[in-house]
């Protein structure tokens, strides 16, 4: 995510131009989808162009504002890049919950590698403790039930993909002996 600032340009139809310019300029998605707008422009850095892909979602705490994505992976789908970013978010989210709250980094001020792994252990195991009794409280669904939600996230493994790993594996097996 990047802020909306002057300083921040972009070459989008041949012209530099900053990310709110660029909203203003491109025709908006008008559909129910979860973007407002995705264009495909060049980041400049020195003499080097970098392709990105510019997703603008609405911010979900003001309706009037919106938010800006950056993603280098011009073939990822406007849906992945939003998802991508709310895992990262998530993702900080935590640390930030970690260091505050949890005194991640501030109960310890060891130099031992050892004590600061036993720090850091600690604290996650307090965050795991809070995030499961969090979830006992609020979320009504069994842990069976969770377990095959998540399994449904990952991506399947087809038959015939999980027959030819099992195949090469038995073939290097075979040559090894």
């Amino acid at each position: 995510m990047i802020k909306k600032s002057d300083k921040i340009h972009f070459r989008y139809n041949g012209r530099m131009q900053n990310a709110p310019a660029i909203f203003r300029a491109a025709k908006k998605c008008r559909s129910r989808s979860s973007y407002l707008l995705s264009v495909e422009a060049e980041a400049i850095k020195g003499a080097q162009a970098i392709p990105v892909k510019l997703v603008l979602v609405r911010n979900r705490n003001n309706q009037q504002d919106y938010l800006i994505l950056v993603s280098t992976d011009v073939s990822l789908s406007e849906e992945e890049i939003i998802q991508t970013y709310g895992k990262r978010w998530n993702i900080e989210v935590f640390f930030k919950m970690c260091k505050s709250y949890l005194k991640l980094g501030k109960e310890s001020r060891t130099m031992s590698y050892d004590a600061m792994t036993a720090h850091v252990s600690v604290v996650l195991a307090r965050y795991m403790l809070l995030s499961l009794e969090q979830r006992r409280k609020v979320d009504k669904r069994s842990i069976g039930e969770l377990f095959y939600i998540s399994c449904d996230e990952l991506q399947d493994l087809q038959y015939m993909d999980a027959l030819v790993m099992v195949l090469k594996k038995l073939v290097s097996m075979i040559t090894e002996k």
